[in-house]
């Protein structure tokens, strides 16, 4: 599942839907709660996919952690105007990324997918 952002950060290009911590949020519920925001999608922040650092601002250094989604509910929508176009593609084959690590993240999968 992707996201055409629609500001920011590679404005026009895809992503993997992420966010950022609340101060005080766990990590999981993080998560689950910036899916929704970004897709309308509710789901539970399963077993952790990927962890890398975040290299593509050098000066905002960060770790982003990938989850797989688990008892995904509802149908997905651009829910809060960070995103203009979500659509499911395949790993092996996305759209232009607007961040390194997600191509990384989506390599792996296809990797893992093709066995």
């Amino acid at each position: 599942l992707l996201g055409k952002r629609a500001v920011g950060w590679g404005a026009g290009e895809w992503c993997i839907p992420c966010g950022s911590l609340e101060w005080g949020e766990d990590v999981r519920a993080a998560a689950a709660r910036e899916l929704l925001e970004e897709t309308g999608l509710r789901a539970r922040a399963g077993e952790v996919v990927a962890v890398h650092s975040n290299f593509h601002d050098p000066e905002r250094l960060t770790v982003g952690i990938w989850f797989a989604g688990e008892d995904v509910e509802g149908e997905p929508v651009p829910a809060d105007g960070e995103l203009s176009e979500i659509r499911y593609f395949d790993p092996a084959s996305p759209p232009p990324l607007a961040f390194p690590t997600d191509a990384l993240v989506l390599a792996q999968l296809a990797r893992e997918r093709s066995g």
